[in-house]
């Protein structure tokens, strides 16, 4: 699946689903950048407390940021717990932290979560998109072009050349 920019998302048969509001608010708005792979699915930018809000009253029950502390402007985890949600933090600074222990703590919290309505987060999406498309290739086995359209289904983008020469490497 991928993102149209018109808030919907078009699978394989060219059927459209339509995410322009959760529980009436309209995240597209909201987000930026903003990515549905799936109605379940969210993945976005940094984070502050109106979108954290926004987040909540669209029902995600879960918050995976993948931003290391020291690009945090406050407290997030707090605001997270506040606002009625789970938060999850998986620090990911760039290329050198896409380390198959890293992916598999991403597997995990995602295999704990499943079924349930979450939001993922870096700065850009950029990281999100990384750990989602080696999580593809290395955990569930895709191949290549699958697994690197799953990343950028969820905000691959600068890293895509380091996803591809990790995905080279048998694990």
């Amino acid at each position: 699946m991928t993102l149209n920019t018109n808030d919907a998302c078009v699978t394989s048969a060219n059927h459209v689903q339509d995410f322009t509001t959760d529980n009436g608010v309209n995240l597209a708005e909201i987000l930026e950048p903003y990515f549905r792979p799936d109605e379940q699915t969210i993945v976005c930018g940094a984070l502050d407390e109106t979108k954290i809000k926004a987040l909540a009253d669209s029902g995600v029950e879960l918050i995976i940021n993948l931003q290391p502390d020291d690009e945090l402007s406050f407290d997030e985890a707090a605001a997270v717990k506040q606002a009625g949600m789970s938060y999850e933090q998986l620090p990911i600074s760039g290329a050198k932290d896409l380390k198959q222990l890293n992916i598999l703590a991403f597997d995990n919290i995602l295999r704990q979560y499943h079924g349930k309505k979450i939001a993922m987060h870096c700065g850009s999406g950029n990281r999100v998109g990384a750990a989602i498309a080696l999580r593809a290739g290395w955990l569930r086995g895709r191949k290549m072009d699958t697994a690197l359209e799953r990343g950028r289904s969820h905000g691959l983008t600068k890293l895509e050349e380091e996803v591809h020469n990790r995905l080279l490497v048998p694990r």
